[in-house]
């Protein structure tokens, strides 16, 4: 964790920031409040080189707050650490008080600088205050009455010529916005800590509207130049799905003006543009609600409310994407036999799994946001980045604003969640498993094989069993997870059984820290992973630093590769120069993949919109050429994912911003795009909300009755399915593609094949399915559904036509009576086997399901 302070200001920190200064020359010291004793953990640093006058904090503990009473602490102070810091009276000479105690500013004393200490004593006696609702009410509204004494708008507006989003005309505090409750969000895109205050906005937002007294405005502060460019900023508002107005303040004005400091700031003005509050970092909602509604309440009361609408207009921001909208990651299956790709279509919400030649297998989840668990067509993701596949069959996804691991199971066709419960965490340590580990964004995934690190001694080496470990960049607290799919003996001869959740890296401070005990180390906001196996490291985007990094996985030392500055506070030591080492600059890469074909790590280096390759066994960085079909230089849009194909030959590249997929020949150079083919048109599928809207649903009359005869239900259930034509000449379509793909009731059922293609000529299908055994199949006697999906293609004479249709049979568990060892008992279920068949009739005009 990393923080620039302003010395003469006295911010309030309720969590984690990225901040900037313009001047501050002296150590100053902090203290933070845990069981009422003073800690030493918090330290300040010498400023970073090439930044004089700024002073760096971080701290030396993983869990501060604010107020840390007890390890069960009030819920509206559970943030990331920081919240205790800048207290000491040296950074203002004199602190107004509040409430009844709050005075106008002192003459001489800057108005921002009492605002500050003024909003700091007030979160320190909320706190104090604990859960007691009418105290800290009771607290802000007095605060309110002190503050609107003083009476003074801020004398800052917004610049005319800045351009401006979601509104059809530029706003100004003392014109449009008069009359409202305004909330002033000062970020930068490329910052975790500020989308993760984005949610809180939109809550903010529907519990007050803009016809009821408050505004939400986004100024655009960039850190990046990158972020300075207005179509960069349109797209990561479409990206984030931002909605109320943003302002794209390039020559940081207003934060000038208004003396902000870091990333995110939130600055809540009444309605003469008169400061009321300043909020620091994240992880604040409960506070920033409390302080809104008390000032909604209080100005409506003073009749000084407008209920004026503003001109919001989202369609100047809406883009014309096709088939994906902001991919994020995209992967190659190394192991099985069909090589297929993943790539996390973000901005839709959903993963889709593509061959090579771009057509779509599978599609799981939809076009709107959510949570959920259960088959691809009922998941639902929110904003998912990366994607890793586990052997041919499984594929685990970094579900980033859902603050998840998800698994989704091919064979099963269902996705499950193994770690996060959908909200942000602030766990540094880990240990728990499933739901109950929270995570905070996880931004991308690698599976990497190891064998038990215990020194045990082998003949074989090789028949060693390997153990399945999935690694995890968590950019919202700068770290590197594991979830040990396996029980592992890792790191130091640590054992950890299957299924937990650790940080295994980095100790959460934002800084570019390279050291050999990886808990020391520190990162700034990974947010790529690729694995070279040979020589058993993971590399590592380390995106707000501008460098690429690289853990050893056999002891987990932290190294260099390319980029960034040796001073690990140092994060704005970016450019766009190809070099060695540290002398290479990059800016916010997001993507890595190791070619151990070349022995190169690609690099997509997201804000020089440019493709790089450094050598691993030298660290020297160089810009990639890609041409075009008509010979010219291809130019990307902050690409973000990247890796090769099996043969190492072939780059596929997630070119962001451009909302589509390349393919870069290396051997030749060349690049061309690769267009996505939906086999069902896209209004039929998993994007609709209504599973029955997308395709015919056949459904059996009769469910299937599967015996308990002794004790035991049937091990095998075959199903069998006869196609049969009622148009006259109605055919399937010679050398046509007639799939079927297969959902089972959960993962302890079982198939050969999950999904496949009838063969040419073949008017029949037979799916032998392996039942569970030894247990009840489910619950109250309810039935479970097994769901066969059909995309075939038909012809009627000279018209050829698609037909999508889903069979869905349910399966009942029944008890034999005492005549189940009658002889009469068929031979089938004799060799404890059962099979159910089916006549499919099928014409232009009608689809139907027969039960022989």
């Amino acid at each position: 964790m990393e923080l620039f302070v302003h010395r003469a200001l006295r911010p309030v920190f309720h969590s984690r920031a990225i901040c900037q200064t313009q001047s501050a020359s002296a150590s100053v010291a902090f203290r933070r409040c845990i069981g009422g004793r003073t800690s030493p953990s918090i330290k300040t640093i010498t400023s970073a080189q090439q930044h004089p006058g700024i002073i760096a904090l971080a701290t030396s503990s993983s869990s501060c707050s604010r107020c840390f009473h007890s390890s069960s602490f009030p819920s509206h102070h559970r943030h990331h650490p920081l919240g205790t810091l800048l207290r000491a009276p040296s950074l203002l000479t004199t602190v107004s008080k509040i409430g009844s105690r709050m005075s106008s500013s002192p003459e001489g004393q800057d108005m921002m600088d009492v605002l500050a200490g003024n909003s700091n004593q007030l979160a320190d006696d909320i706190c104090a205050a604990g859960s007691n609702a009418g105290k800290r009410q009771k607290l802000v509204m007095d605060y309110l009455k002190a503050a609107d004494r003083d009476g003074k708008g801020v004398s800052a507006e917004f610049p005319d010529g800045l351009d401006w989003f979601n509104v059809t005309e530029p706003l100004t505090l003392q014109g449009s916005l008069r009359g409202k409750v305004v909330v002033l969000d000062f970020f930068t895109y490329c910052c975790i800590n500020c989308m993760h205050i984005l949610p809180n906005l939109k809550r903010l937002e529907h519990l007050y509207p803009i016809e009821q007294g408050l505004a939400v405005i986004g100024v655009h502060s960039a850190k990046f130049r990158n972020e300075k460019d207005s179509n960069n900023i349109r797209a990561a508002v479409e990206r984030y799905e931002i909605t109320h107005p943003v302002v794209n303040d390039n020559v940081m004005a207003m934060w000038r003006k208004l003396r902000v400091q870091c990333w995110p700031t939130l600055m809540i003005l009444g309605p003469r543009a008169n400061p009321l509050f300043v909020i620091l970092g994240e992880g604040n909602y409960d506070d920033l609600k409390l302080y809104v509604g008390s000032a909604i309440r209080y100005y409506r009361e003073k009749g000084e409310l407008r209920t004026h609408s503003l001109p919001i207009d989202l369609s100047h921001t809406a883009g014309l994407a096709s088939h994906l909208k902001f991919p994020g990651k995209v992967v190659c299956c190394e192991g099985g036999e069909e090589e297929l790709y993943a790539v996390s279509d973000s901005g839709n919400h959903r993963i889709l799994i593509f061959e090579p030649n771009g057509t779509v297998r599978y599609t799981i989840g939809g076009k709107s946001s959510g949570f959920v668990d259960g088959g691809f067509r009922e998941a639902r993701f929110n904003a998912p980045q990366g994607v890793a596949f586990r052997g041919p069959n499984e594929l685990y996804v970094a579900d980033n604003e859902n603050h998840a691991i998800r698994l989704i199971d091919l064979r099963t066709r269902t996705v499950s969640t193994v770690a996060g419960n959908g909200v942000q965490g602030n766990d540094r340590t880990g240990g728990k498993t499933g739901r109950e580990q929270a995570l905070s964004s996880p931004w991308d995934v690698a599976v990497y094989s190891t064998r038990d690190l215990d020194m045990s001694f082998h003949v074989d080496e090789s028949k060693a069993p390997l153990k399945d470990v999935l690694l995890i960049a968590i950019a919202g607290i700068h770290q590197i997870w594991a979830i040990f799919l396996e029980d592992t003996i890792w790191w130091k001869f640590k054992k950890y059984p299957a299924g937990s959740c650790c940080a295994i890296a980095g100790s959460g401070h934002e800084q570019n820290r390279n050291t050999s005990y990886p808990h020391s180390a520190a990162f700034a906001q990974p947010s790529g992973l690729a694995i070279n196996r040979e020589v058993k490291e993971v590399y590592l985007a380390d995106s707000e630093s501008s460098a690429i990094r690289k853990i050893s996985l056999t002891d987990g030392k932290v190294m260099a590769v390319a980029g960034g500055d040796r001073n690990p506070l140092d994060l704005f030591a970016f450019g766009d120069i190809d070099g060695k080492g540290y002398e290479a600059k990059l800016q916010h890469p997001l993507g890595v993949a190791y070619n151990a074909k070349d022995g190169h790590i690609y690099v997509a280096d997201t804000y020089n919109h440019k493709i790089k390759k450094i050598d691993a066994s030298t660290n020297c960085a160089a810009t990639c050429e890609f041409r075009e079909a008509n010979g010219e230089i291809k130019r990307f849009s902050e690409p973000a994912g990247l890796c090769l194909d099996r043969t190492g030959q072939l780059l596929f590249i997630a070119n962001t911003n451009n909302h589509e997929l390349l393919v870069a020949s290396l051997p030749d150079g060349t690049i061309r795009p690769l267009k996505l083919h939906f086999p069902v048109p896209e209004e039929m599928d998993s994007s609709s909300s209504n599973a029955d809207d997308r395709a015919t649903v056949l459904r059996s009359k009769q469910p299937i009755k599967l015996h308990l005869g002794n004790g035991k239900v049937v091990s095998t259930l075959r199903l069998l399915f006869n196609f049969t034509f009622a148009g006259k000449g109605t055919k399937l379509t010679e050398g046509a593609p007639q799939r079927w793909s297969l959902t089972l009731p959960s993962t302890d059922w079982g198939s050969e094949q999950t999904n496949g293609s009838l063969d040419d000529g073949a008017q029949s299908l037979t799916l032998p399915i392996t039942v569970p055994s030894g247990r009840e199949l489910s619950t109250n006697g309810n039935p479970v559904t097994i769901e066969i999906d059909f995309n075939l293609n038909l012809c009627e004479g000279d018209l050829c036509f698609p037909k999508q249709f889903t069979v869905r049979l349910d399966v009942r568990q029944e008890q034999d009576t005492d005549n189940d060892d009658d002889d009469d008992d068929d031979t089938s279920k004799a060799n404890n086997e059962s099979e159910e068949r089916y006549e499919v009739q099928l014409s232009r005009a009608t689809i139907a399901l027969k039960d022989n």
